[in-house]
């Protein structure tokens, strides 16, 4: 297992958004996730979103990509106790139950281990809180990346958008030493 970065977030801080207009975590989004994830201890982090209206597959249930995202989203916040910048390289999700708009669906998730660039990750999403019934799990490996993934690949506009916000800026700042 790799050790939590000194740098990263203490227990119970709230870890933010890492894009104003990130479909997970982005509180600008209009139709997003707006999922609130907090930093747990050692290496885990928990997660809460409200499933919406507008987050609906069958009728009155959340659709399952959505459900999907917030897991994806939420596992990637693993990173930031790693320090490590990554990106999805695999995710498998199993559904165990369905959730109904107006669910709080609370995620937690883990690192389950490291080798070379690859994070291994879990999560299982609970409806109403973290002691509910499991709706889904899920099972990730992510990829570290340099920065430049970010910038070389994202749309200019966007990117300059980012690069102008003081705040976001110094956040990707403390992620450029990288393995």
């Amino acid at each position: 297992m790799p050790a939590r970065a000194p740098q990263a977030p203490a227990p119970g801080t709230s870890l933010g958004s890492h894009y104003d207009q990130c479909f997970g975590c982005g509180p600008h989004h209009p139709h997003g996730l707006q999922l609130d994830a907090v930093a747990g201890e050692g290496l885990t982090v928990d997660a809460e979103f409200t499933v919406r209206p507008h987050h609906q597959g069958g009728p009155g249930l959340a659709h399952g990509g959505i459900l999907t995202a917030a897991m994806d989203e939420t596992l990637g916040t693993l990173n930031w106790l790693l320090h490590a910048p990554a990106v999805t390289g695999r995710l498998e999700t199993d559904f165990v139950r369905p959730v109904p708009v107006d669910t709080v669906l609370h995620i937690r998730a883990r690192v389950t281990g490291m080798h070379g660039r690859k994070i291994y990750s879990a999560a299982e999403g609970r409806i109403g809180g973290p002691d509910g019934p499991v709706a889904i799990r899920a099972q990730a490996l992510f990829i570290q990346v340099k920065l430049e993934h970010f910038t070389t690949h994202g749309r200019p506009e966007d990117i300059k958008k980012a690069m102008d916000d003081r705040d976001l800026f110094e956040r990707a700042r403390a992620f450029e030493v990288n393995p």
